[in-house]
């Protein structure tokens, strides 16, 4: 969905006006800081447990463009801590269910949705249409995403995490100088290294906390008002009541970054996943001598982005991303060509092959990974 470029409003309505009251009485907002917010665009990765709360409060606040981006439907076991979501939209794709909530606590502002994931491939044509990025993801490799996409067209980034009774907020690229996820976590945590929020579980009232103080961010962003979490992360723990603050620096090595698309096996690798015992594998030198003496039997899915694939590719793959392997055309196309041919998944190193493999295995696919990737391959063709 386009974001429209309507012209900057110089006005509040009666109805504005009574709605800001409070807004309006504190010195710090006023009606400039509230025509601020009403002319202002915030993006929001994720509609889940964190992103139930900001989307709440971002439209209480009154800002005026608010961005939703998820492909998930909403679940029962979501209800604990997505406040966003109710129980007759259960089934529901979250963004629905949230823009409708949003709507109906404040009609005045726009909502615009994304009923997708978001990929190196979507991200920088989503995130350049607004001025604050509000990172409610639940991953390492996506948040890793939009941290790379922030710094590339320099938008301030709030960052937020929760696990158990704990949650971490912190502001990333404000400024030139400023530091970025990056400088917190040079490198990514291993995959399964720490356990996801279905794994280890998470009281839904950090998720309410995290989630309220990155609106507060915000607002303070686009006000440019108090102290801003510019360089600093701030750590709360509910279950002892403590909280620190500790100092982040900036690496101006940790900033060049132009391309998206030379990390994407970094993005991937650290999602969830099931089992490795349900993935079915083949390493290179196996596939090379099936490939060499049945490439007729053999459908080989490269499930890189396209930009990827139109560099280099194997003689006779197609190209299916993973980020639309989900799509009923392309699943039909592989279940009518798997009765006659053997499936195999392949990607750069290996990892996203994996996850496409999972995906088939849903669908009655028999499919399997080729380890090491096409770069493994490739030495042997």
């Amino acid at each position: 969905m386009a974001v429209s470029k309507d012209i900057k409003f110089n006005f509040l309505s009666a109805n504005e006006l009574e709605r800001y009251q409070k807004h309006l009485t504190l010195k710090e907002i006023g009606k400039e800081g509230q025509l601020k917010l009403k002319n202002s665009s915030v993006l929001c990765v994720g509609a889940g447990g964190l992103g139930s709360p900001a989307l709440i409060y971002l439209a209480a606040a009154g800002i005026g463009k608010i961005g939703i981006v998820d492909n998930d439907h909403v679940e029962k076991s979501n209800l604990q801590r997505q406040i966003v979501h109710e129980t007759n939209t259960i089934g529901n794709l979250k963004i629905d269910s949230a823009r409708d909530k949003i709507k109906r606590l404040n009609p005045d502002i726009k909502v615009f949705t994304f009923n997708k994931r978001i990929t190196a491939d979507n991200a920088l044509e989503i995130i350049r249409e607004f001025d604050v990025i509000c990172d409610c993801s639940d991953n390492f490799g996506t948040r890793y995403l939009i941290n790379d996409a922030c710094l590339i067209l320099n938008k301030p980034l709030v960052f937020g995490s929760v696990q158990g009774f704990e949650g971490q907020v912190s502001v990333f690229n404000l400024h030139e100088n400023s530091p970025n996820l990056r400088d917190l976590l040079p490198e990514s945590p291993l995959k399964n290294a720490i356990p996801s929020c279905a794994e280890y579980g998470v009281v839904g009232v950090s998720t309410g906390l995290i989630g309220i103080l990155q609106v507060n961010e915000i607002i303070k962003i686009i006000l440019k008002k108090g102290k801003i979490l510019d360089g600093q992360i701030l750590i709360f723990n509910l279950l002892n009541v403590e909280m620190k603050k500790l100092h982040l620096k900036s690496d101006q090595a940790n900033k060049r970054i132009t391309n998206l698309f030379q990390f994407l096996d970094f993005y991937s690798e650290n999602e969830s996943s099931e089992s490795d015992n349900e993935i079915s594998r083949i390493n290179a030198s196996d596939f090379n001598s099936l490939y060499k003496a049945k490439p007729n039997k053999i459908l080989l899915i490269d499930v890189r982005e396209n930009e990827e694939f139109s560099t280099s590719a194997i003689e006779g793959s197609i190209s299916i991303p993973l980020s639309n392997l989900n799509q009923k055309s392309d699943l039909e196309f592989i279940q009518k060509e798997s009765l006659f041919k053997e499936v195999f998944t392949i990607c750069k190193s290996g990892k996203r092959s994996e996850k496409a493999s999972k995906i088939l295995s849903k669908f009655k696919i028999q499919s399997r990974s080729i380890e090491g990737g096409i770069e493994k391959i490739q030495k042997l063709l």
